[in-house]
C-alpha cells in the first residue's frame, strides 16, 4: 500500500484534505455570514479579503460555504454513478448473452447522447435542488464505468480459479461477490475518484448557467453572478478568479488521487485455487 502512495497521490490527499477541512469548518473559517447584505462592489480590503458582490455579500464567505455544495454533489453523484456502473458492468461481463446485449445496447444509446446538454435539459425540467442535480448527473455519467468494468470482468472470468469455482458448483452471484468484485477494487476506486471531479465540473457548469441549487452557495453560482452582474466586464478578478481556482484545484486533487494503485495488477483469489490454476 505504501508503494502505491507516490508523490502524486500524497499531493492529492493533501489537497482534498484541505478542501474537506474547509467544507467542515465553514462556519468557523468564514469571516462573515455569506447571506448578509452590505455595500455592493467593494474592492478587496482587510474586512472583505475578496471584496463584495453586487448585493454586498462577502465573496470569501461565499467561496468557503460554496465548498460544501460543490463537494456534496460531487461525492454523492460519484458514489451513485460508481455503484450503478459497477453493478451493470459486472452483470454484463459475467452473465453475457442476452443480459450483456441489453445492458450494452442501453450503454451505447446513453453514450451516443451528449451528456452535458442532456443533463441541462433534465435539470431544467426538474425542480432546482441538490438531489435533482445529482439524479441528472447519475443518469448521464454511468456509461464509461460500466464499459470499463465489463471489459475487466470478461478478462477475469476466464481465469483458472474462476473456472475451478464453477466446476465446484459455486453460483454466479457468489463468484461475482466473492471473487470478481475484490479484483475490481482498484479500478472501481479510480473510476469513483475521477467521477467526483467530473461531477463537480458538471455542477459548476449547471450553476454557471443558472440551473444550480436556488438559495445555496456554490462555486459555479459565484461564477454565474460574476458573469451576469458585470463582474467580469468591470475587471473584478477577485470575484471570478477564486472560484475558478477552487474548482481547478479540487478537480486536480481528485485526478492526482486516481494515481493510487498505479502499477501491475495483482489477482486476488484463494491461495489453493490460484496455485491450482498456475
Amino acid at each position: 500500500m505504501l508503494k502505491k502512495c507516490n508523490g502524486r497521490v500524497i499531493a492529492g490527499v493533501v489537497i482534498l484534505g484541505m478542501v474537506l477541512l474547509v467544507a467542515i469548518l465553514a462556519p468557523v473559517l468564514a469571516p462573515h455570514d455569506p447571506y448578509e447584505l452590505g455595500i455592493p462592489y467593494l474592492r478587496p480590503s482587510a474586512e472583505h479579503p475578496l471584496g463584495t458582490n453586487d448585493i454586498g455579500q462577502d465573496i470569501l464567505s461565499e467561496l468557503i460555504y460554496g465548498t460544501r455544495i460543490s463537494l456534496l454533489i460531487g461525492v454523492v453523484s460519484a458514489l451513485a454513478v460508481t455503484i450503478v456502473g459497477t453493478a451493470l458492468g459486472i452483470l454484463s461481463g459475467y452473465l453475457g448473452g442476452l443480459v450483456d446485449r441489453v445492458i450494452m445496447q442501453a450503454t451505447n444509446v446513453a453514450m451516443a447522447l451528449p451528456s452535458l446538454p442532456l443533463t441541462i435539459i433534465l435539470v431544467a425540467f426538474l425542480d432546482a435542488s441538490v438531489w435533482n442535480i445529482i439524479l441528472a448527473i447519475c443518469i448521464t455519467a454511468w456509461t464509461s464505468t460500466a464499459r470499463i468494468i465489463r471489459s475487466r470482468v470478461q478478462q477475469l472470468k476466464i481465469l483458472p480459479f474462476i473456472q475451478i469455482e464453477r466446476t465446484m458448483g459455486a453460483g454466479g452471484f457468489y463468484i461475482m461477490a466473492r471473487h470478481l468484485l475484490p479484483n475490481l477494487g482498484e479500478i472501481v476506486f479510480i473510476r469513483a475518484v475521477l467521477s467526483v471531479g467530473s461531477a463537480m465540473l458538471t455542477e459548476a457548469s449547471l450553476s454557471f448557467l443558472g440551473l444550480g441549487v436556488i438559495g445555496q452557495k456554490s462555486w459555479g453560482g459565484i461564477l454565474h453572478y460574476a458573469f451576469f452582474r458585470n463582474g467580469i466586464i468591470n475587471g473584478a478578478y477577485w470575484w471570478y478568479v477564486p472560484p475558478i481556482l477552487c474548482i481547478s484545484v479540487s478537480v486536480l486533487g481528485f485526478m492526482l488521487l486516481s494515481y493510487y494503485g498505479e502499477g501491475p495488477v495483482r489477482i486476488r483469489g484463494r491461495k489453493e485455487e490460484v496455485n491450482a490454476g498456475n
